[in-house]
């Protein structure tokens, strides 16, 4: 019999390395501050205060610089360029916090023993969870129910998430035998007699049902799925596992049961939340314009020598409730770009000028739209606002499209930091699932999340 496998989930891991760095940081500066008598090391240890602000540091510039991604957790290369840029703004910004932080040592060589330390027992560390951690020896197996038609789909949904969870095996919703199933070149098929027998021989600790097929089910099949979850596995809908996975709501798969596997954000009618956030978008947005008039000159110059012609242009945009608005922009592309109409921008799009590249990747482009959120028209975080005319193309093509408007349209949001681009409906799809995600789990922490990942855009010139 085979046992069951260790795994972890994608929220456990983040958990671990979270934990772990903060552990081993403070262990290895103890250890190091007591064996070379290094006071300054030995003071951050000792003084509560001045020990939670480094933690704290760790953790928000771990953010920043992706230290706390797992795809980049489990690479060693971009683990050595991350835990690099997160322990040098680490150590470089707590030692300008000295009101904070403990007394600058007189002996300077204390702060390089301070940072070697630190990045030398956080990468170790990364090093060790690169090679073990995130080996496959602790991938999670599960297997999938559904008809046959839907099963290639289905587990393509799921590929290329988490490379540590593997769907091994496929069972069919009615009683065929694996023998009457032509997909054995895709993935192993199990009859449903044989299902129980087959987890414990194969480790599988997941099973995943797909909901439209569902009422589909065979008796047989049901009091099988009875008995393993009698056992204690696990049965998850697919959609639920796609969500938990991917971070967005998977429109596609769930036909007329939309309703029932949305609810939105309590936080969209939450006056507390909405107060406050329109507060804290006040305070941005005026900061923001402040910031705008200080580059306006250097911006100014660029335009006039790059782009030349209009530093502005407005273009209607749909907002809340699908009322339409003008939106500001820095202008990025050549004159009379769209002279044969409207189309989508595409990622190396040759009507964007030199200049005007560099404004969207650093998304300097979006500062005019301070005036929209001030005005109301927008949010700092939100579903981008489309074209009138895209809305009305994808609409027609794609359920649940307009949904997106219940909300104000934002300057950032959770599609624009987590998918590189979208120039046609299939990537319009994908920031769908994504938009519909940030409106059903809509809070302070995923806004928080969002903003974090929005300073990592601008840092690592990704912007679209």
């Amino acid at each position: 019999m085979y046992k069951d496998k260790i795994h972890f989930e994608i929220s456990e891991r983040k958990a671990i390395l979270h934990l772990f760095d903060v552990f081993f940081v403070i262990l290895a500066l103890y250890l190091v501050g007591t064996y070379f008598d290094a006071r300054y090391l030995k003071e951050v240890v000792a003084t509560k205060s001045c020990l939670l602000l480094l933690v704290a540091y760790l953790n928000v510039f771990g953010i920043v610089f992706e230290f706390y991604n797992l795809q980049v957790a489990s690479n060693e290369v971009q683990v050595l360029r991350s835990t690099l840029l997160c322990v040098s703004f680490t150590v470089f910004v707590y030692l300008l916090t000295p009101i904070f932080s403990p007394v600058l040592p007189t002996n300077r060589l204390q702060i390089l023993l301070f940072f070697t330390v630190i990045f030398t027992v956080l990468l170790c560390w990364r090093l060790f969870y690169v090679k073990y951690l995130a080996s496959t020896r602790f991938s999670q197996n599960a297997l999938l129910i559904c008809s046959e038609s839907e099963v290639e789909s289905l587990i393509q949904g799921l590929e290329n998430i988490d490379p540590h969870y593997k769907i091994i095996a496929f069972s069919a919703t009615d009683s065929k035998s694996a023998a009457q199933l032509d997909i054995s070149h895709y993935i192993e098929c199990v009859a449903n007699e044989n299902l129980q027998a087959y987890l414990q021989s194969h480790g599988v600790s997941e099973i995943v049902v797909a909901s439209q097929m569902s009422n589909g089910m065979s008796p047989a099949l049901y009091q099988q799925l009875i008995k393993i979850l009698e056992s204690g596995k696990i049965i998850r809908e697919y959609t639920q596992v796609y969500e938990s996975k991917t971070y967005r709501v998977p429109v596609q798969y769930m036909s007329s049961d939309f309703y029932r596997f949305f609810p939105f954000s309590r936080s969209n009618q939450n006056k507390l939340y909405l107060f406050v956030v329109r507060i804290i978008e006040l305070i941005i947005a005026s900061t923001g314009l402040l910031g705008g008039l200080v580059l306006l000159p250097f911006i100014f110059i660029g335009n006039l020598l790059a782009n030349r012609g209009e530093l502005l242009y407005s273009q209607e945009r749909i907002g809340k409730d699908g009322h339409p608005f003008k939106i500001l922009k820095l202008r990025t592309m050549v004159k009379n770009a769209e002279k044969n109409g409207a189309v989508f921008a595409t990622l190396n799009d040759s009507r964007i000028t030199a200049f005007g590249k560099f404004l969207r990747k650093t998304r300097i482009d979006e500062l005019p739209q301070f005036i929209n959120v001030l005005k109301g028209e927008m949010a700092i975080i939100g579903p981008r606002p489309e074209r009138t005319e895209f809305v009305e193309l994808i609409a027609k093509k794609m359920p649940f499209y307009e949904t997106r408007h219940i909300i104000k349209p934002g300057l950032t949001g959770w599609a624009q930091v987590n998918y590189s681009y979208g120039e046609n409906i299939d990537d319009s799809l994908i920031k769908l699932q994504y938009d519909l995600y940030y409106i059903k789990h809509r809070s302070f922490f995923l806004d928080l999340n969002i903003t974090f990942k929005t300073i990592t855009t601008v840092l690592f010139y990704r912007g679209q």
